[in-house]
């Protein structure tokens, strides 16, 4: 059996505008200390998803939950900074 594509989804499967444009990559990359952060955060959680959580789990979710936060503060502090206007804090 054939698939009809129509020519209007052929042209823009591959139109400039379905990519992200530079400021959206700049904001993921700004974004990816927080990011990487979570997964390590959801992988400390995933472990223990089948068992009982030991001591040493425990610390590394704590561990994890700590960076977790701090790379959100880190984030935060780092964009209230440049978009206060004449550089106040």
């Amino acid at each position: 059996m054939e698939h009809i594509v129509t020519v209007q989804d052929a042209v823009t499967a591959f139109a400039d505008f379905m990519e992200p444009t530079n400021a959206e990559l700049d904001a993921i990359e700004q974004e990816m200390p927080v990011i990487l952060a979570d997964v390590d955060l959801l992988d400390a959680h995933i472990v223990t998803l089948d068992r009982t959580p030991t001591e040493l789990d425990n610390r590394r979710i704590r561990r994890a939950r700590r960076r977790a936060l701090a790379a959100r503060v880190a984030l935060l502090n780092g964009t209230a900074g440049a978009s206060l206007p004449g550089g106040a804090a």
